[in-house]
């Protein structure tokens, strides 16, 4: 792996393929769209760009409709345990056999079994009988569909573009899933207070038709994979030895990790946060996940518009530092304009982090891997997940909203300045 020139100054010039360019003028909108010269990948945009925006308007209307059945930030934090519990049990398992059979097969039986879980849960509170623990039920099952389906989708992205167009093409996922993040959960909001969260879940079910018959009309080149003689749990152990040797994976792994238990389980508090500390409603929670997820998407905008870009280890330890500082001084703000900026600063930097860590393990990792790597780093986001909104629930019920984020993003902010001193060959990295 070639290494670049850390001496970057303003006026330094960057030779790429042929030209030169200074480093603010990389920022192209017309290198934005790469990845959109591949059909494939034009409709795997368009159909989970619909499907993602029903997602957010259920996971919004989901974590609401608990609080106010319960009035309790524990029961958020029991939530996001019962979604991400299953990330621990079936993962690792689920990338051995994302690097055995056709991914796109996964990806259609795991949409699949996700829309049959929001059309029933939608009946439950269409039917009035839906209680805290149906919604408890319904979050583990969707976990359990997510563990296998998360190491094929995030492996598949390779079957519909070239390996030069990768970056650009996770950027434009990025894009997409954050531009349903900024109009779902507030669309979800509106939806809510107006008609009821039963419209949310039964919106999300209708809208995994979209995907679904997307990957139906791919055209995607047969691969033959070699049969396995060898055992699941062998395979899994020759993906983690890969893992824990690979010094930058490693780390960017640790990272991850850290990350999502003490950063990114501030989301799971929102619904309180908009209730308790802004005094506000079901819009409230709403808009305050829609401010983050236009952060996310201005983030992943700026990353793809960069085009085929070699200092992607900065990015990313950029993001390290600064997601847990904006955090910090958002947990201390009242006021709801000044919160809702916070929280796009927090969301562009949650982008820096996912987006640069997800572009720098698959340009490293070899194919026969990428299945088992990929389901390695899935479980530092979703299997963590649960342990992350499961503390930040006991500490919020206990010491309240505003102390926890104190705290989570205190611990996050010391492990990302350790690893900046500690390991400046990530920094390095392409």
């Amino acid at each position: 792996m070639k290494r670049i020139n850390n001496n970057i100054s303003p006026n330094s010039e960057i030779p790429i393929e042929g030209y030169s360019f200074r480093w603010w003028n990389r920022v192209r909108l017309n290198k934005a769209f790469t990845a959109f010269k591949y059909p494939n990948y034009r409709l795997w945009f368009k159909g989970q760009l619909v499907s993602l925006f029903g997602s957010w308007m259920q996971t919004t209307a989901q974590g609401f409709l608990i609080f106010e059945l319960t009035h309790s930030p524990a029961y958020l934090g029991m939530l996001g345990f019962a979604v991400g519990l299953p990330s621990w049990i079936f993962m690792m398992y689920a990338g051995v056999i994302a690097d055995r059979l056709p991914r796109r097969t996964m990806i259609i039986i795991t949409q699949t079994c996700m829309m049959i879980l929001a059309l029933l849960l939608s009946l439950l509170t269409f039917l009035d009988l839906i209680e805290a623990w149906h919604i408890l039920i319904f979050g583990f099952l969707l976990g359990t569909a997510t563990a296998f389906d998360a190491p094929a989708r995030q492996s598949f992205v390779l079957e519909m573009v070239e390996r030069e167009d990768l970056t650009n093409a996770i950027a434009l996922n990025s894009t997409m899933f954050n531009s349903a993040t900024a109009i779902g959960p507030a669309t979800g909001g509106i939806v809510y207070a107006v008609f009821g969260p039963a419209w949310c879940f039964l919106i999300n079910g209708v809208t995994f038709i979209a995907i679904i018959y997307a990957l139906f009309k791919m055209n995607i080149k047969k691969s033959i994979k070699e049969k396995k003689k060898t055992s699941a749990i062998v395979e899994l152990k020759e993906g983690m030895r890969y893992v824990i040797h690979q010094p930058i994976i490693r780390t960017i792994v640790a990272l991850v990790g850290l990350t999502t238990v003490f950063g990114f389980s501030f989301s799971t508090l929102i619904p309180a946060w908009a209730v308790k500390i802004l005094n506000g409603d079901a819009t409230t929670n709403g808009i305050l996940q829609s401010a983050r997820g236009i952060g996310s998407l201005s983030g992943a905008l700026f990353i793809a518009s960069l085009g085929r870009f070699n200092y992607r280890g900065k990015v990313f330890t950029l993001g390290t530092l600064m997601f847990p500082a904006l955090l910090i001084i958002f947990s201390f703000i009242r006021f709801m304009p000044l919160s809702l900026l916070f929280l796009v600063g927090v969301g562009m930097m949650v982008m820096f982090i996912f987006n640069m860590a997800n572009s720098l393990i698959q340009m490293i990792v070899p194919d026969e891997l990428r299945g088992r790597v990929m389901a390695i780093y899935s479980f530092s986001f979703f299997g963590l997940m649960p342990v992350g909104s499961l503390l930040a629930g006991f500490i919020a019920e206990h010491s309240g909203e505003p102390l926890t984020i104190i705290i989570n993003a205190s611990i996050l902010i010391v492990c990302s300045a350790y690893v900046w001193l500690k390991v400046p060959q990530l920094r390095q990295h392409e």
